[in-house]
């Protein structure tokens, strides 16, 4: 749970950086601030500080003013890092500068610690994430490997937790990240409140992968979307890869290469993402059985919609349907 008493509310601050990523500064102060009605005590406070107490110029055509220097960090229970296009020694041989290294020596042993985007690269050079779980943005993978081969880079998730390290892939990945600790700290039904004042979905399916850029296809060459559309009407029917190739004309071998190709995935991966992503639809209306549920997007048994779930969002359909009725 978060640190937070009556008295005072669980204290994050955002360190904003020269070139800082505006949407990803702001990102915490909207998702977090939104974990309380108007007429509650916060759950959480944010603030914003810099490494001087200077304006800070942003990725955009604007600068920010900030009210704080790095000696807020001191008081923080959670420090976010976001994603900035000017880290200089960052990227180009995975040090720190002086102004980024005093900065972090503020940081109190035990805080928790978060990175959004590109932000992970000030954490690793820190050292905060050697031998630990972490991700980055997609693009910046195989340089995040070359300046910290120490790191467990996982650049397929959207996030990872590491208990107090936490860390997202690139932009609105950050808005999961703080989701997912609004749920750690208060629980689903709060941060499925949060997702719903902010207009986003409580968590998202798959990873980074589905967003890789990918090579346009020639002109004239038949694509797998008429397996994908015929997937999407007939997930109750037992899709078979030779089945899915046959509608587009194409080898098994061939359709699956070009299936990665298009979507990031496998089509095995692909359709269990459509098959759960069903299944919540139905569970959300509350009508089935979860039994009629698993055979109605084609798991067959409750006991594998259950397996799948779990294993897409990290939790039951039970567990799912109890969370979404609960909420307005």
């Amino acid at each position: 749970m978060a640190t937070r008493t009556a008295s005072r509310p669980h204290e994050v601050a955002v360190l904003a950086m020269e070139g800082v990523v505006a949407f990803e500064l702001s990102t915490p102060s909207r998702v977090f601030e939104s974990a309380h009605e108007k007429d509650e005590a916060p759950h959480y406070r944010v603030r914003t500080c810099s490494l001087d107490g200077e304006p800070v110029r942003t990725s955009s055509d604007f600068r920010v003013v900030v009210e704080h220097g790095p000696e807020l960090l001191a008081e923080a229970d959670t420090v976010i890092v976001p994603a900035s296009f000017e880290l200089g020694p960052v990227f180009t041989d995975g040090r720190l500068t002086p102004e980024l290294e005093r900065a972090l020596g503020f940081v109190r042993p035990g805080t928790r610690v978060v990175s959004i985007c590109t932000g992970s690269f000030v954490l690793a050079a820190a050292g905060l994430l050697d031998g630990r779980r972490a991700t980055t943005h997609w693009r910046y993978t195989d340089r995040f490997r070359q300046l910290f081969p120490q790191v467990l880079l996982d650049p397929d998730v959207l996030f990872t937790d590491d208990g107090e390290v936490l860390t997202s892939g690139g932009v609105a990945a950050g808005i999961d990240l703080c989701l997912h600790i609004v749920r750690r700290d208060l629980g689903s039904a709060v941060a499925n409140h949060v997702a719903r004042r902010c207009v986003v979905a409580p968590w998202r399916e798959g990873g980074q992968a589905q967003y890789v850029e990918v090579a346009v296809p020639e002109p004239g060459a038949s694509g797998t979307a008429p397996a994908r559309a015929h997937a999407l009407e007939h997930l109750a029917d037992n899709l078979t890869l030779g089945l899915l190739a046959e509608r587009c004309g194409m080898s098994v071998r061939t359709f699956t290469r070009r299936f990665r190709e298009e979507t990031g995935q496998s089509p095995v991966q692909w359709l269990l993402v459509q098959r759960v992503h069903r299944a919540r639809r139905l569970l959300e209306q509350g009508e089935l059985t979860v039994d009629r549920v698993a055979h109605a997007v084609g798991f067959g048994s409750a006991a594998s919609l259950r397996q799948h779930m779990h294993s897409v969002l990290g939790v039951s359909p039970t567990a799912y349907r109890r969370t979404f009725k609960a909420v307005d």
